[in-house]
């Protein structure tokens, strides 16, 4: 079979890669660019471990074809920590409120949770819920993550504020 190059930015930086056209991007992330913090779980959409974002929006990466990322704008969870090597703050949260247990889900949750601030910075914990709703978590009651989530938030803005004043 063929292979096609696709380009895309991930995490910030450009990419290009060699797929086959029936790729899943979770494949193609873990194998192709050396990512494999974004986590492959059921392989149908169901279970969230493989959240990514792509172009502003969190998606399933084991339900897009890697020809689909053609020149998109990626965040794996490789991409929260800074080039510094500093925590995200919704990382140093999950750590401080114990929110990851196994922590096979934890990527996917973090990016969903990301996403969410990204668009809104002071969601409701129903909010909250709905858009981690399509990450399964097998160890947790969720209390803990939503804990963590919600510590993270004003955080997040404080740090924006910051940036804005800079």
């Amino acid at each position: 079979m063929n292979k096609q190059l696709i380009t895309f930015s991930v995490n910030g930086e450009p990419c290009e890669i060699a797929v086959i056209p029936n790729r899943s991007l979770l494949d193609a992330l873990r194998s192709e660019a050396g990512l494999a913090g974004t986590k492959k779980g059921c392989d149908v959409g169901e279970c969230g471990s493989c959240t990514i974002i792509m172009n502003g929006k969190p998606v399933n990466a084991c339900l897009v074809l890697a020809a689909e990322a053609q020149d998109s704008q990626i965040t794996t969870i490789e991409g929260l920590q800074s080039a510094d090597g500093a925590l995200h703050p919704l990382q140093e949260c999950f750590m401080q409120s114990g929110a990851a247990q196994c922590g096979f889900c934890t990527p996917g949750i973090l990016v969903a949770a990301k996403a969410l601030l990204d668009e809104n910075p002071s969601p409701t914990t129903d909010e909250i819920r709905f858009a981690i709703a399509g990450n399964i978590c097998r160890c947790t009651g969720y209390t803990k993550i939503i804990d963590a989530i919600s510590a993270a938030a004003p955080v997040l803005i404080d740090v924006k504020n910051k940036e804005v004043v800079q």
